[in-house]
């Protein structure tokens, strides 16, 4: 356990709740710290329920492609409690990433906050001090009463897809769910937006409406369309040609076009054409449509792929089912593992038909793992036992004709994946 990761294990003590969606005890620590928040780099906020990690990628990307410096703050992290925190380009070491978690945690002086508030405060913290061009802020829960919401006037904003998740703390409605996503959205400020089922986009377009807030909706103010060789992005301001994306997966011209509208939206200096286009084809982030080569791919006999994504809800059951249509070419081994309180039927419902063979796990390391006969009920009967991803690999090896490894259904479960896939205990 690193110096960060022991400092947050003491932490849970100072709040009985892991999730206590609220902004005054943040907002007090930052008044205690001088307040990091009001001395920012600007700023582009993104919440939504799928695409906010793709989309804060390629908006890391693009800053960087320009040759401009971006703080990115991410959640949750796969493998490392450090990669939550990007400091001008570069992942904030252990040292001092524990420094500013110790710094928070004496102003704060013993009073009740979350670990994700604390985590947070320490991030602004640092990002007042480092200098960048960009900070790409990524929303942990919701919006409205997000620990990152503290922020009064981004440069944008961008609400990726909503979607049915979290519904324990968001409500059990599309139109609830999307009223607190929309909390991000800022008087004055742009704010673009994915596809919305209607009654999401309505209470988008209704809150963007109240707050002066420039909305840019894909379909009706930007679009981003596969073309032969590429995508074609189109705005009020002019097409722009673009190469493939470097994240795999139809949905992600979606994730390109809302990192594009919002910047250009924002419209900084520094960006131009030419960077989109480097920026898009350069974006990286672990676990969505990851292909592994590391030791558990290396556990399969030759001519089977491996590959790794952390989608979990029913929008990112679909998602992942419309790229399947693209490896019918083989079979396709789907092993699924889930976190607790997730919809798993919702999720795996799009999945199955794609699905030579199905199969449960359950890591032991796995934060809050649903059980694999849950997993299996779920299916409908269809999942067969791991009951681990190191045993389902291995009865796939052994009983399965080559072809591709889809793990999937939980960023936890990822973690895990990638901890074997390096050699660690998984």
């Amino acid at each position: 356990m690193s110096r960060a990761e022991a400092i947050v294990e003491r932490l849970h003590a100072l709040h009985p709740k892991l999730i206590d969606l609220s902004l005054d005890r943040l907002e007090r620590a930052l008044a205690a710290l001088d307040h990091p928040e009001r001395r920012l780099p600007p700023v582009v906020h993104v919440a939504g329920t799928n695409g906010k990690g793709s989309t804060c990628a390629m908006l890391r990307a693009i800053t960087e492609a320009a040759g401009m410096r971006a703080h990115v703050y991410t959640s949750p992290h796969l493998v490392h409690f450090h990669e939550r925190v990007r400091l001008a380009g570069t992942l904030v070491t252990d040292e001092v990433l524990s420094a500013a978690l110790e710094e928070v945690e004496a102003a704060n002086a013993g009073l009740p906050i979350t670990v994700f508030e604390i985590t947070t405060a320490a991030a602004l913290l640092l990002f007042s001090r480092v200098p960048a061009d960009v900070l790409v802020l990524e929303v942990g829960l919701g919006g409205l009463y997000d620990a990152t919401n503290v922020v009064a006037r981004p440069a944008a904003t961008a609400i990726t897809s909503v979607s049915m998740d979290h519904m324990d703390f968001l409500g059990d409605t599309l139109a609830g769910i999307a009223t607190e996503k929309a909390g991000i959205i800022k008087p004055g400020v742009p704010c673009a937006t994915g596809f919305q089922a209607p009654e999401a986009r309505a209470v988008i377009e209704r809150i963007a409406a109240e707050r002066g807030a420039p909305l840019l909706e894909r379909g009706r103010d930007w679009r981003c369309d596969p073309v032969p060789g590429g995508l074609l992005y189109a705005d009020a301001r002019g097409e722009v040609a673009l190469p493939p994306t470097a994240l795999p997966g139809p949905h992600q011209a979606e994730n390109a076009g809302i990192a594009i509208a919002a910047l250009r939206a924002w419209s900084p200096a520094w960006l131009t054409d030419g960077a989109i286009a480097r920026g898009v084809a350069s974006a990286e982030w672990p676990a969505r449509l990851q292909r592994l080569d590391g030791e558990l791919a290396r556990s399969l006999p030759p001519g089977f792929e491996l590959w790794l994504d952390g989608g979990h809800n029913a929008g990112a059951g679909i998602a992942l089912a419309a790229h399947l249509p693209s490896w019918a070419d083989r079979p396709l081994h789907i092993v699924v593992g889930m976190k607790k309180g997730k919809a798993s039927g919702e999720f795996l419902r799009p999945l199955i038909p794609f699905a030579t063979t199905l199969t449960a796990v359950a890591e032991p390391g796995q934060h809050l793992a649903m059980s694999v006969d849950e997993i299996i009920a779920a299916s409908g009967g269809v999942a067969r036992p791991g009951p681990t991803v190191a045993a389902a690999l291995a009865r796939i090896a052994r009983e399965e004709r080559p072809g591709r490894v889809l793990v999937c259904g939980s960023l936890y479960l990822a973690g895990e994946v990638l901890k074997a896939e390096a050699g660690s205990p998984a």
